[in-house]
């Protein structure tokens, strides 16, 4: 059997829905996380491997380039969406990658209804977007270990001071 390539990962909302529910006819249980994702580190992996351990195929929702210049700013982020989902999609531990033009993954959420439903450790419970559809449909909702001085963040703060005069 062949290993599918990255770019058959990157699937839209239609696509990843007939997969998804042929996974459950089988009684596959799917994961749920999203993020930006922008200079994919050691955190974004660890954190990712975790969440494939809980279920039987992991999905990640990605922030669009437009919703990432929303939350993040005008120079953000450093990656394009396509290049930050053949990244992601590259990965073992995720299944698909699928992306979202909302500021937040609801929508998204709601269309999936995940088994479980998962954020970094950055996260309190109750403060998940789509907890409460994912717990209303029996589901879990975790937030994993943080991994402590892994960010996006620090590595453009850290790459622009090694750049500085």
């Amino acid at each position: 059997m062949t290993e599918r390539r990255a770019r058959d990962r990157i699937v839209a909302l239609p696509a990843l829905l007939d997969a998804l529910s042929a996974l459950r006819a089988r009684g596959g249980r799917v994961v749920f996380t999203n993020g930006c994702f922008d200079l994919l580190h050691p955190g974004h992996v660890t954190y990712l491997e975790a969440a494939r351990d809980l279920g039987d195929a992991l999905v990640v929702g990605l922030n669009s380039d437009a919703s990432v210049q929303r939350l993040k700013g005008p120079t953000r982020p450093v990656l394009t969406q396509d290049e930050r989902a053949t990244v992601l999609a590259g990965l073992r531990s995720v299944d698909y990658v699928t992306i979202f033009e909302e500021d937040t993954p609801l929508r998204l959420i709601a269309a999936l209804v995940p088994e479980v439903l998962v954020k970094g450790g950055d996260w309190p419970v109750d403060a998940i977007v789509g907890a409460d559809v994912v717990l209303a449909a029996g589901g879990e909702v975790l937030s994993l270990p943080f991994v402590e001085g892994k960010s996006t963040t620090g590595i453009v703060e850290r790459v622009l001071r090694a750049g500085g005069p």
